[in-house]
């Protein structure tokens, strides 16, 4: 039968079955992710965004039969909804989709594939660096394929089997435009996960029976929580402890001015060992001017004065952590979530600056905490946070200039979203991972301009070396062979450096390659399943093979990475 227009019952109907054909083969998409670390995957992202933008179709659809106003509810919930790099693509081709079909109440065949096309336009516009051979290529393929043939038929039925069709084809192609999918002998996830929506498009307008039940609606994301470390329903960390048991009582923060003459001559290496002697947690950042440390000391004075033979101190914070564990518990509700802010609070007054991060553990928490960060958003490598998370971490700070730091590549495009949907300027600086989110904090000036900042804390970001080691979540390879389901991995830089099935030989190997040009300062950062036995065993094959290099050991907290290094 002749189908000449989409009005809002079918829209609606084909933006449902889309969901759920997607919905029903997640793990099928997340299986062609070419990386085999445990990640917000490309299948989770993509249905959990296109679910947010269903769910706030469904709200205007009860009210209006208007096709533009659905798309662009659709829109709406699918960027506020996007997650990792492969929801906020999607986002984007249904944003451009929307604005097309803004003035439109039903759509036509033409109207439809034009709409297709403007979408895929927004799309690459919103990627920087636009990669062919990714769910890009596909619909960019697709859609031109669509306008091709709306303008030989008026059967909307007939122009959206020639876009899957022509969807299909793109995707199997995907393996010869990017040699990474070639050789793990898979197409691209993201295309594969687009593929699946526009079935889901077709199957609606052939008549095709969908019920519409999104199974990782709400089950789904209470699981994932719940395994990554009871993130949502953790206790604080302040809890597990007797603040007898906190050796160096204040936390103390400044920024030395150093004096270009009369002062004692700076070394970075020996100031960060020399202070050191004096606590724990220290962090030293230094440029040609200032030297910025944080450390944990009993005595703080000393620290002090041991730092202003250097130069002229400003920017004094010193804080008594016991007080402070005191007055969590006491305050504290019953299960709090260390650095959150609530977005309805409206802050007194604004301060200059706020700064959100994203980061996954209870020691990581505290550690950007101590370091200035407003709100932590619980979030990272296994469960990518949302636009409208991030956006409301923003509003609940009161700045008259927010800086975001993702800390992780599939977390940066939909922290990038947030500019343009808020008041407040927003800076996003571009860091991949928790030591560079770290570094850049450590850079940080109040008293800098926000250009001047992004400047200098993105420069420190990238003069870290970062690693991780973790497990593979399934059978894969890498250029040095092949990776069984539950190897460890030791990841320099997101590259796979060491695999193997023991986790501390990993460790080993993967910290010998990044110090293998030499550096003087080593951070370990270990997370929650690390055993003491097993942070002694790395402490000291760091001290036996390079004593001359500092090492700092922190505990991190986080889930399913054992360890994170930072080396500089």
């Amino acid at each position: 039968m002749l189908l000449q227009e989409i009005d809002a019952n079918v829209f609606t109907q084909m933006i449902r079955a889309g969901a759920v054909k997607l919905n029903s083969h997640v793990e099928e998409v997340n299986a062609l992710n070419v990386f085999p670390v445990p990640d917000g995957d490309t299948g989770t992202n993509m249905n959990l965004t296109l679910t947010s933008g269903v769910r706030e179709m469904e709200k205007k659809a009860a009210s209006s039969s208007h096709v533009g106003t659905l798309a662009q509810a659709l829109s709406k919930g699918l960027l506020m909804g996007a997650r990792g790099n492969s929801g906020v693509i999607l986002s984007q081709l249904f944003r451009g989709f929307g604005k097309a079909a803004a003035d439109h109440e039903t759509l036509t065949a033409r109207s439809f594939a034009e709409a297709l096309k403007r979408g895929v336009e927004t799309a690459y516009k919103a990627v920087i660096k636009p990669v062919e051979g990714t769910v890009l290529t596909v619909s960019r393929e697709a859609a031109d394929k669509g306008v091709l043939r709306s303008r030989q038929t008026e059967d909307i039925t007939v122009v959206m089997e020639a876009v899957l069709t022509e969807a299909r084809t793109a995707l199997e192609k995907t393996p010869e435009l990017l040699p990474v999918l070639a050789k793990a002998d898979v197409v691209d996830a993201g295309g594969h996960g687009l593929v699946l929506i526009y079935e889901g498009f077709l199957a609606a307008l052939t008549g095709e029976e969908i019920s519409y039940t999104p199974k990782n609606e709400t089950k789904k994301p209470a699981q994932q929580l719940e395994t990554l470390g009871e993130i949502a329903h953790r206790r604080s960390a302040q809890s597990r402890f007797d603040p007898a048991a906190i050796e160096h009582g204040y936390c103390t923060e400044f920024i030395v001015q150093l004096s270009e003459r009369g002062g004692k001559t700076f070394e970075e290496e020996r100031f960060r060992s020399e202070i050191g002697r004096y606590g724990d947690s220290l962090l030293v950042v230094a440029d040609d001017d200032l030297v910025k440390v944080h450390i944990h000391a009993e005595h703080p004075g000393e620290t002090l004065n041991y730092a202003q033979k250097y130069g002229s101190l400003t920017r004094i914070k010193i804080e008594n952590m016991r007080e402070q564990h005191s007055a969590i518990l006491e305050n504290a509700p019953a299960d709090p979530s260390p650095a959150e802010v609530d977005p309805k609070e409206e802050p007194a007054e604004k301060k200059p600056y706020g700064i959100v991060t994203v980061a996954v553990g209870d020691g990581l928490t505290d550690i950007f905490g101590s370091l200035g960060v407003d709100v932590v958003i619980q979030g990272g490598q296994t469960m990518n946070p949302s636009t409208e998370e991030i956006l409301q971490a923003i509003d609940g700070i009161g700045a008259d200039h927010v800086i975001v730091l993702p800390n992780n590549k599939n977390i940066i495009m939909t922290a990038e979203q947030v500019v343009d949907l808020v008041e407040v300027p927003v800076t996003v600086l571009p860091t991949r991972t928790i030591p560079q989110g770290l570094s850049a904090l450590l850079s940080f000036n109040p008293e800098e301009t926000p250009e001047s900042n992004r400047e200098r804390m993105m420069e420190s970001a990238s003069s870290v070396q970062s690693g991780e080691v973790t497990y593979a979540v399934r059978d894969s390879q890498y250029e040095g062979g092949q990776i069984q389901e539950g190897d460890f991995l030791g990841i320099r830089e997101g590259e796979i450096q060491t695999v193997g099935g023991s986790l501390m030989a990993t460790s080993r190997g993967l910290l010998a390659k990044m110090l293998e040009d030499g550096a003087d300062v080593t951070t370990v950062l270990y997370g929650r399943d690390v055993t003491d036995a097993q942070v002694k065993e790395l402490t000291d094959f760091l001290k036996r093979n390079y004593p001359e290099v500092e090492c700092e050991v922190h505990y991190g907290g986080q889930p399913l990475y054992y360890f994170i290094f930072s080396v500089e």
